[in-house]
């Protein structure tokens, strides 16, 4: 009989979101210089992602409840597969071909995950990830993705160690956990993670779940979370927000410089984070005012995941984040009271309990019947237009089967009627934006994701042409700038 093991209620949560109009699955995209090496890259998936029993596991239900049970038909060439794509393959045709594969389910009678190379028209080839959320959060599997790459082109060669498919994880001590994670675990952590107050609070509640929805026991904090996340009131109703269908757009801009959003963050007082969510928030500002749409007092709320992870929990599978529902200001035209604007709700948020309240959330929900989980997360995504999810990646080049790995990106899936993923994930000292949205709400991402670079560039520009005690105020900034002083 296949070795089987329960599903936890979070990532059953996940497993159950799929609807045809939003897929429950990450999908990736590695962009390398020249080709890779056909049989290293097999000997990679074999001896490195093979190695979580999780990819070797299809999802199964009985009257038992939910479980990752062993595929007794497993056999890699059903996951790793290579496609011509109509020449030239340039960006445009990438971006189809990646929306495509957005828009088609995994097979659910196999393990959820999938490898397709292709050649590409940009000086290299690259690399096609789908895999379902129910595996992983996007924190873990990129740590999962960029254990198979190496930190030379030779990387160890034929001196990979034979597949160990016998036991479950990898131990914390496994030789390609640390390799990638050792160095990043303390940065990914510091960088998403909001403050030790809030992983406090989360460590409180994580011993049972269910305890959040216990008024007495969880305290007058988190009652007022539930009942805030409860009566959010609507956003402001955009051409972003619609009933999604299900054909989506992809596209990815050009990256800008970590380096330089970190100055400029150090000078304004603000984060990478802040930084980058007030880029997006200009940038949605931008096209709905190209458009002719009313920008004036729009409020665009997203779903932003926190990761709750602890540092043991390095290498793990599963989901351990929550959401915070953030408010961007897209209706500030001052490009720096956006920026802070953005900062003080990010700082309001910081010391909330919605992180854990959402992460609870998902355990009770992935427990309870299949439409009730569906009525409470409708009821959460309805009151929002966009995912908004900032990953960060190793900061010295990769390489993958010899190929440098030049570009990574993902695209975060949007559950409920949620039309629009905004995904952010730092490489080899630059940021690098991906947008996914619904064909039918908007059909030109690429005219969004283009401006997010030329926000920074404001801010930028600020910063090497103002009075840096002036900045503390934009009011007098742009009275100046109109001022010409």
């Amino acid at each position: 009989m296949a070795a089987r093991e329960p599903i936890a209620n979070v990532d059953i949560a996940w497993l159950r979101m799929d609807r045809p109009s939003n897929l429950m699955q990450i999908v990736g995209f590695m962009l390398f210089d020249g080709k890779l090496d056909w049989q290293r890259l097999r000997r990679s998936v074999e001896c490195r992602l093979l190695r979580h029993r999780r990819f070797r596991q299809r999802a199964v239900a009985d009257r038992d409840g939910w479980h990752w049970a062993d595929d007794p038909d497993f056999d890699l060439d059903n996951h790793l597969h290579r496609a011509v794509l109509p020449e030239p393959a340039g960006k445009v045709e990438l971006e189809h071909f990646v929306a495509d594969l957005a828009s088609q389910p995994l097979n659910p009678d196999r393990p959820l995950w999938e490898f397709t190379l292709v050649d590409t028209a940009l000086g290299g080839q690259a690399l096609a990830l789908r895999i379902h959320h129910s595996i992983a959060d996007g924190i873990a599997l990129v740590g999962v993705i960029l254990s198979l790459t190496d930190a030379t082109p030779a990387g160890p060669g034929s001196e990979l160690p034979p597949p160990a498919w016998g036991g479950g994880e990898p131990a914390a001590e496994d030789f390609f956990w640390r390799l990638f994670w050792q160095p990043m675990a303390d940065a990914m952590l510091a960088s998403v993670r909001f403050s030790t107050d809030v992983w406090g609070r989360y460590l409180a509640l994580a011993v049972n779940p269910l305890q959040v929805i216990d008024y007495a026991r969880a305290g007058a904090g988190v009652a007022s979370e539930i009942a805030r996340l409860a009566t959010l009131p609507d956003d402001s109703r955009t051409r972003f927000k619609g009933r999604p269908g299900a054909v989506k757009r992809v596209a990815w801009g050009e990256p800008i410089s970590l380096p330089e959003v970190k100055a400029v963050g150090r000078v304004l007082g603000c984060s990478v984070n802040d930084m980058l969510l007030s880029a997006v928030a200009g940038a949605l500002r931008d096209y709905l005012a190209e458009r002719g749409d009313p920008v004036a007092d729009v409020e665009i709320r997203a779903l932003v995941p926190v990761n709750l992870r602890r540092p043991e929990d390095a290498g793990s599978l599963g989901n351990r984040f929550g959401l915070v529902a953030l408010e961007l200001p897209v209706g500030e035209e001052n490009p720096l009271a956006r920026l802070y604007a953005t900062r003080e709700r990010m700082d309001r948020l910081k010391g909330s309990y919605q992180a854990a309240v959402t992460l609870a959330l998902l355990g009770a929900v992935g427990m309870a019947p299949k439409f009730l989980q569906e009525q409470v997360l409708d009821l959460l995504a309805n009151k929002a237009t966009a995912v908004m999810t900032n990953v960060p990646g190793p900061q010295v080049p990769r390489y993958l089967a010899g190929a440098r790995l030049r570009r990574p990106l993902f695209w975060v899936p949007q559950s409920g009627n949620i039309g629009m993923g905004v995904s952010i994930l730092s490489y080899d000292g630059k940021v690098q934006f991906g947008l996914v949205t619904d064909r039918n709400l908007v059909p030109d991402p690429e005219r969004i994701v283009e401006r997010f670079a030329a926000e920074f560039d404001k801010l930028l520009l600020l910063v090497l042409m103002e009075p840096w005690d002036r900045l503390a105020d934009p009011a007098a900034v742009e009275a100046a700038i109109k001022g010409g002083s």
